[in-house]
């Protein structure tokens, strides 16, 4: 019974709008002439000027403006109903449009004084498996608002998520400056759009039994639905492969970043800047303060395979060295250094004063590292305390809590697991309890 009521919330065919006004809105929207092409046209230019100037809210209205929706609507469902003869129209007002869009855009690019590529443009450039998503689930509302009586403001929402114009007028930007790469990477990506939105359009009429338009003999459906599963397996293959490629990225990134942060300390030194390189798996570390030795450039890139970084470069340069500092310099060279020096100290202090803070935000990775080394340890708990004597005396320690399965095995490994966080926290100052770990 409660699932019966589960099941209703899902129904749509009360709501379902008349086949024949749903074939005629679809229809309406198809061609591209008077109206619909002006408005087109307003729309391409608006969207180049916003990626122009860099511009999210300009973009945005473009998309809200732009009446590309219609055909690629058509496209889907034209071939779901085999109704051929509107999916020859719909294809070619598409196709129209396209050319349009790109001439439009090109033409402006090409005039506008602004030549250089901001983050809109470059946006638009790199494609994936997550573009997919937005277009397919993007078409699957589209369709289901047209399909509805109750439409609601559900196509301009589509319109803008799935993202149309832009791409076109990333192509038309590569078209204009001879920018092969974000040519064909924009327009993948409006490939994308126009096979997913389809695609998502003709599974939704299928399934919602949509009468069909057209006498098609079998030989004509199994060769049209063979073309549109050929398009769907072509079009996906490449953008698995750009996903992975970008999860990959978002990782190092991620690793490299955790690495810089509990690892980029060097004392003397101040870390100036990171560049870090996901392409060829490198970070840059540049340093300012006392020559750096080989012997801390070896710990840093001993310390990167904890991080999984095993593969990556670790680059240490030295921006500045104090001891560059001679009788040959100017005052104001020395005034300079002196202030870098300072500079260095500052900032040696202040991460001092932030290293509670960090070792707690490293006590993750110290489980995760004990944790293959002594099995029985169930959790792990680090944080740096003053230890108070009668005499007012006070001593810092870094007090570290295990919890074990096994007392007695770990006991037995006691000492060596304190020499161990002696050496992975850098410190002799090590206070050590072990207890019974809570079920």
């Amino acid at each position: 019974m409660i699932i019966e009521k589960l099941l209703r919330r899902f129904d749509i065919s009360s709501e379902r709008e008349d086949y024949i006004k749903i074939h005629d809105t679809v229809e309406s929207g198809i061609e591209f002439k008077g109206t619909n092409l002006w408005i087109l046209i307003f729309a391409i230019f608006i969207a180049s000027v916003g990626l122009n100037v860099n511009s999210t809210a300009v973009i945005i209205g473009a998309m809200l403006v732009s009446p590309l929706m219609g055909p690629i609507l058509g496209m889907g469902y034209s071939i779901a109903t085999y109704d051929f003869s509107l999916f020859r129209k719909a294809l070619v007002n598409y196709l129209f449009a396209i050319v349009a869009g790109l001439l439009t855009s090109a033409i402006y690019f090409y005039v506008t004084p602004i030549y250089q590529a901001h983050s809109e443009l470059l946006a638009r450039t790199q494609p994936n498996i997550y573009d997919v998503i937005i277009a397919l689930v993007g078409g699957l509302a589209g369709i289901v608002a047209i399909s509805s009586k109750n439409k609601g403001n559900v196509i301009p929402g589509v319109a803008i998520a799935t993202a149309l114009m832009p791409p076109l007028c990333t192509a038309g930007y590569g078209l204009a400056t001879a920018n092969w790469g974000f040519f064909f990477g924009a327009f993948y990506l409006l490939t994308i759009n126009t096979v997913f939105i389809g695609t998502a359009t003709l599974i939704t009429v299928r399934l919602l039994q949509y009468p069909i338009r057209d006498y098609a003999n079998e030989h004509q459906k199994t060769m049209a639905n063979r073309w549109v599963s050929f398009l769907v397996l072509l079009t996906t293959i490449p953008s698995i492969y750009y996903g992975y490629l970008l999860v990959q990225k978002e990782h190092f990134i991620q690793n490299a970043n955790n690495f810089i942060t509990n690892e980029s300390y060097i004392e003397g030194d101040f870390l100036l800047k990171h560049e870090l390189d996901p392409a060829k798996k490198q970070i840059k570390l540049i340093y300012g303060g006392k020559l750096i030795n080989d012997s801390e450039k070896k710990r840093l890139n001993s310390r990167k395979a904890i991080y999984g970084l095993a593969s990556t470069t670790v680059i240490v340069q030295q921006g500045f060295s104090i001891n560059d500092v001679s009788g040959d310099l100017t005052q104001s060279d020395r005034y300079q250094a002196e202030i870098n020096q300072l500079k260095t100290e500052l900032s040696r202090n202040i991460q001092r004063q932030d290293s509670i803070g960090a070792l707690n935000k490293a006590t993750g990775l110290l489980f995760n590292e004990i944790k293959p080394l002594f099995p029985d340890v169930r959790y792990c708990s680090a944080e740096r305390q003053t230890f108070f004597t009668n005499g007012g005396k006070t001593s810092n320690y870094t007090v570290v809590v295990l919890g074990s399965a096994n007392l007695r095995q770990t006991g037995r490994d006691f000492t060596k697991i304190k020499n161990w966080l002696q050496v992975r926290l850098k410190s002799d100052s090590i206070k050590l309890y072990v207890e019974k770990a809570v079920p």
